[in-house]
């Protein structure tokens, strides 16, 4: 795989627009693990929060947004139970208020940015 993303055969194969897709794929699927994992631990909050949120609004503008409002879409009934739709934009609203909450309120007392804010109090 890494030959193929890395080879001189994938520059001539592939259209610039694929490569800027597949690109942008990478980038949100990282900035979406590690980002996650930052907000987990409480390490650079305020900066990993800017970046989810401009992800989750570009999800929403591009992808959601033509499902509508409401958060559960049933779009039918099996003996198995309800077959559910794809999610709509609230979900995405959801998460982003939920980023901003911790940009305006902080990561908390027992996050690594609180003992990073302590050290550098501490040294001041």
């Amino acid at each position: 795989m890494l030959e193929l993303l890395n080879g001189e055969r994938w520059q001539r194969w592939v259209p610039v627009p694929i490569r800027m897709i597949l690109a942008n794929a990478w980038l949100v699927t990282l900035l979406e693990i590690f980002g996650g994992l930052a907000l987990l631990i409480g390490a650079f909050v305020t900066i990993v929060s800017v970046p989810l949120i401009l992800s989750m609004l570009g999800a929403m503008f591009t992808v959601n947004i033509k499902y509508g409002f409401s958060a559960v879409n049933t779009i039918g009934l099996t003996p198995e139970g309800p077959q559910l739709g794809p999610p709509s934009y609230k979900i995405n609203l959801l998460y982003i208020a939920c980023l901003v909450v911790l940009i305006l309120g902080g990561a908390g007392p027992l996050s690594i940015d609180a003992l990073r804010s302590r050290r550098q109090h501490r040294h001041l």
